[in-house]
């Protein structure tokens, strides 16, 4: 998982809800950055954005909160980690027999 990512994960399950400013400033992450780890973590639905009404002009804000409980979406991190490790060590399996396939006369 990308370090910004996990950075905005972390300060969510610290927080009941926070908007993208307190992202910011918690994190040290600039705007886009936080947008584009809110549209991640949207997309994996672990997130759920509400906008804030603002008077006058400007940009909407918008506050965040965890859709489920941080110890679920911890352990789909961890399912999805070890899924990659087998992936790995599979491929290094059949590269090893591959090898040793041409070093066999």
């Amino acid at each position: 998982m990308p370090r910004k990512l996990a950075l905005v994960l972390v300060l969510l399950a610290a927080q009941e809800e926070t908007t993208s400013r307190e992202i910011e400033a918690h994190t040290g992450l600039r705007q886009p950055e936080v947008s584009t780890a809110m549209t991640d973590l949207r997309e994996r639905d672990w997130v759920i954005k509400r906008d804030i009404k603002k008077e006058g002009k400007g940009r909407p804000l918008h506050a965040y909160r965890l859709a489920r409980p941080f110890p679920d979406i911890i352990q789909e991190i961890a399912e999805v980690e070890r899924d990659r490790i087998r992936e790995i060590e599979e491929a290094i399996e059949a590269l090893t027999r591959r090898v040793r396939a041409f070093a066999s006369p």
